[in-house]
């Protein structure tokens, strides 16, 4: 009994995952800054027009460190709720007065353009696939705001 009691996630029932990918949608209509809107019409570009044949390249230290900077984790291991929270300080941070935090904004969306691209490539499945599963609320966001 205690095994199925700790094998489902909150995010493992359907309307949950709905719901959490509406925050998603609900994210892209208010201001969307012009940085989110390039990241994602490159990634709408890549996916429609090209698709994922070709293996992306993994993040580096580098830009594992500056996620690790602002306490992200790589897409990989989020969760939806967790980067619908990160969407929302990013938008934030966009537009923020300090010009460190806004390159850094736009650094992170950059690579987390480039990690979706990775999954994507890769057709990435874990066996967990309930709970880190936030790489579906990136895509959600980038499809709302894209034009593409």
């Amino acid at each position: 009994m205690l095994i199925e009691s700790t094998s489902l996630s909150s995010l493992s029932d359907e309307e949950d995952k709905f719901s959490s990918l509406s925050t998603s949608a609900m994210l892209a209509k208010g201001e969307v800054p012009a940085s989110h809107k390039r990241a994602a019409d490159s990634y709408m570009i890549i996916k429609k027009i090209y698709g994922f044949s070709v293996v992306q390249s993994r993040i580096t230290n580098q830009e594992k460190n500056l996620l690790t900077k602002y306490d992200f984790n790589p897409l990989e291991y989020s969760t939806i709720k967790q980067i619908n929270e990160e969407l929302t300080c990013l938008k934030r941070w966009a537009v923020a007065i300090d010009k460190q935090l806004r390159l850094d904004a736009d650094e992170i969306m950059n690579i987390r353009v480039k990690e979706l691209k990775f999954l994507m490539a890769t057709r990435y499945a874990m066996t967990s696939e309930e709970i880190y599963n936030g790489y579906l609320a990136l895509e959600k966001y980038f499809e709302e705001i894209s034009k593409y």
